[in-house]
């Protein structure tokens, strides 16, 4: 006895150390490393600079694709060292510059990149004229280009440096041996960038082109012969500037909001199941540290809805505990001492938990493989949180509670019991909740066509400009603006300045806040510049962002966005089938799955939510979570199967009755996830709140179909499905 107090001792000293260690090292790091502030951030919380080029033409050898690659590294790497530079997919690349304040002018400076191509003056006019010409160099035969100041006359000379490589060497020779007196014309996509006069031939691999007005002049001919330097030709499809003080807002309102949540799932499980509450809120936050530990450990880089997926996975750590303890108190109920009802909770809770959280891992994965961007950092902090909260529910809470339970804290008074609740007739009552989903459901779809209609929106559903492409500007002004007054001041300053006229410009106000977002349709960079500068130029501005998506990126992102939900459903259609033996149990709970989808999709139509690339994550988060009290309620009813005699106990009864038992554990298992939302939606930036609110309709969504829909629909499966069956067999062997 002794020997087993002193082990629980030692368990309970090693966790608190442990805990404190791994605290220490996310306040302080550890060799320098580690620390919470050293996570790294992505470009929506750390601002910067993001773009996705396409490669021009279809005959792209891995050569030229990684030799564009390095150069483009090599240049990023000029701007910040934390920048990337990484190929996606076989025909297109992606930079990302996070934490650059300057990142407007990095984007301009990166450009669009384009042909580069040097002429002698004969075929200069065959260019000008439309006719069939022959090049001196391209852009491939440049090794560097860099704006310089000649200090060497009296006069200050302002010059471009040009190096190139050993074929360029050998061309540039030639051209300037043959051309002396006359001038070599310098093309980047069309126009002419210089058109410097040969004064002598050039054979060394390298040059300088003098006689230029000033340095700014210099540098623009200097980056426009680098941009067109790089071995591929590419387009921009995509890109996005962030200004650092929004990123630092949603860090901000986001640790409030997991502080206020964390406090009130606390709270919660506390007052709900007494000392296992307690011993939860010690595993809870143990959860905590060793998140933020995980985050630096395996480099994740922390996304806004990241966060959104790590507040989340808070809420569903609290899940596993919610079962475990609900089955505790069920076997105190019937009797048992506590240190059985315990050995006994976790072993009955188990199945529940693992098929639950398997469920959601297939959505996370789905989201990681299909979804792009940020919503990648959801998917990777959501599998993260999922892995993380079975480990502080299956081991340190079991470890934490035994430990306690050897120590003498055995009163079943500190563990609760649960009352008898009478059975409802869920089954009989199920035809009202029947209507009820489709009166919803259809009001979502009677909005189509109204929101199509509508000339503020003119589209089914209000798609942003992910799914639809266009150019999107975020502006922070030092005041508020009501939407009247934002057309009637800002809205003639970006019209004229792009060249757009009003009606095709569409103003939006951000929700408690001085933010008005300015979507059009896609514009050039030179054309965001310019709305940059007359808005500065005619207001105050405190920050200033941009994202620009092409048309050919949207639609890839409405696709995904389909697929990713059918995928997910499919898989977990096959996950449930092959656990419960029973294929009746799969699709009764894919169906309530696209029940809740749709209950959601109805919010998205009526309050006219923007549907964009976080849609996608709220759609696959909900299949994944909502699926979750209904597995507690298959898994109930598989039990009471056994237990209550199927054969002679009604099947409508066993289903009533496992409803029944497990109605406390499915509410209080969605409250505690719905708080941490609900706390988000309140606290976060605007940024998150729609995703927020979609989230908070989906987990009440999902809590109402487990109870009410789920187990009649597979009651009617189960008995009216294998009757029809029955029948047919008898005829045919009639």
């Amino acid at each position: 006895m002794k020997n087993q107090k002193f082990k629980a001792i030692l368990a309970i000293i090693l966790f608190l150390l442990v805990t404190l260690g791994m605290a220490y090292v996310d306040v302080f790091g550890l060799a320098g490393s580690g620390k919470a502030e050293d996570i790294k951030l992505g470009l929506d919380l750390a601002g910067g600079v993001s773009i996705t080029y396409g490669v021009v033409g279809d005959d792209i050898s891995s050569e030229d694709m990684a030799d564009t690659v390095y150069r483009l590294q090599k240049r990023v790497d000029g701007y910040s060292t934390e920048g990337e530079v990484y190929k996606q997919g076989d025909n297109r690349i992606a930079i990302e510059i996070p934490g650059v304040t300057n990142a407007t002018e990095i984007l301009e400076e990166l450009g669009q990149p384009g042909a580069l191509e040097f002429m002698d003056e004969t075929n200069y006019q065959l260019f000008a004229n439309g006719k069939d010409y022959e090049t001196v160099l391209t852009g491939a035969d440049i090794k560097e280009a860099q704006a310089g100041i000649d200090n060497s006359k009296t006069v200050t000379d302002y010059v471009v440096q040009l190096e190139f490589t050993d074929s360029g060497r050998e061309k540039f020779a030639t051209a300037t041996t043959n051309n002396v007196g006359k001038r070599i014309y310098i093309i980047y996509n069309g126009d002419v960038v210089s058109a410097p006069q040969v004064q002598e031939a050039i054979t060394t691999g390298s040059c300088v082109i003098n006689k230029i007005e000033s340095y700014e002049e210099a540098d623009r001919i200097a980056t426009s012969i680098r941009i067109g330097a790089l071995p591929l030709e590419l387009t921009e499809l995509q890109s996005n500037v962030v200004g650092a003080k929004l990123g630092e807002d949603a860090i901000h309102t986001s640790l409030l909001a997991g502080v206020i949540g964390l406090a009130l799932v606390a709270l919660i499980m506390i007052l709900v199941y007494r000392f296992p509450g307690v011993v939860s809120v010690l595993a809870l936050c143990a959860y905590t540290i060793l998140m933020v530990l995980c985050l630096n450990l395996f480099d994740v880089t922390l996304t806004l809805p990241g966060i959104a997926g790590i507040l989340l996975s808070i809420g569903m750590a609290v899940d596993a505990n919610v079962i475990i303890f609900t089955r505790i108190k069920e076997e105190i109920t019937t009797g048992k001492t506590v240190p059985v009802a315990v050995q006994a909770g976790f072993k009955k809770a188990l199945s529940a938990i693992l098929d639950g959280n398997i469920t959601t891992l297939i959505a996370a994965a789905v989201l990681w493989f299909m979804a792009s961007g940020s919503v990648k950092g959801f998917a990777q902090t959501l599998a993260l949180g999922i892995l993380l909260s079975m480990f502080s529910a299956l081991v340190i809470t079991k470890m934490l509670l035994n430990a306690f339970i050897q120590l003498g804290v055995t009163n079943p008074k500190f563990y609760g019991t649960i009352s008898e609740r009478k059975s409802h007739d869920y089954v009989k009552n199920s035809k009202f909740c029947f209507i009820f989903s489709a009166l919803v459901i259809i009001a979502g779809l009677v909005f189509l066509p109204i929101n199509k209609a509508n000339t503020n929106i003119g589209h089914i559903l209000n798609f942003s400009m992910e799914f639809m492409g266009g150019t999107s500007m975020t502006v922070e002004f030092d005041k508020q603006y009501t939407l009247a007054e934002a057309e009637k001041e800002i809205l003639p300053v970006v019209s004229e300045a792009i060249g757009i006229s009003d009606g095709d410009i569409q103003l939006q106000n951000v929700q408690d806040s001085n933010s008005i977002i300015i979507k059009t349709p896609q514009l050039s960079l030179d054309q965001r510049n310019a709305a940059e500068t007359a808005l500065k130029d005619a207001f105050t501005i405190n920050d200033f962002s941009t994202e620009n998506i092409s048309s050919t990126v949207s639609n890839e992102m409405q696709r995904d966005a389909i697929l990713s939900v059918i995928v997910a459903s499919i898989l977990m259609l096959i996950y449930i089938a092959f656990r419960f033996k029973d294929v009746r149990f799969g699709a009764s709970a894919v169906l309530a799955l696209i029940h809740d989808v749709m209950f959601v999709f109805t919010l998205y139509a009526v309050a006219h939510l923007s549907v964009g690339n976080t849609f996608i994550a709220c759609m696959l988060t909900i299949v994944g979570y909502s699926i979750n009290a209904t597995i507690i309620i298959f898994d109930r009813i598989r039990e009471n199967m056994k237990v209550m005699d199927s054969k002679k106990t009604p099947l409508k009864d066993i289903v009533n009755t496992s409803i029944t038992q497990t109605f406390t554990r499915s509410i209080y298992t969605n409250l505690t996830t719905f708080v941490m939302v609900l706390v988000l939606y309140i606290v976060g930036v605007s940024a998150i709140k729609e995703f927020a609110l979609a989230l908070m309709v989906g987990v009440l969504g999902g809590t109402y179909s487990s109870i009410c829909i789920t187990g009649p629909l597979w009651y009617y499966m189960r008995t009216k499905l294998t009757k029809k069956e029955k029948t047919k067999a008898a005829k045919a062997a009639k």
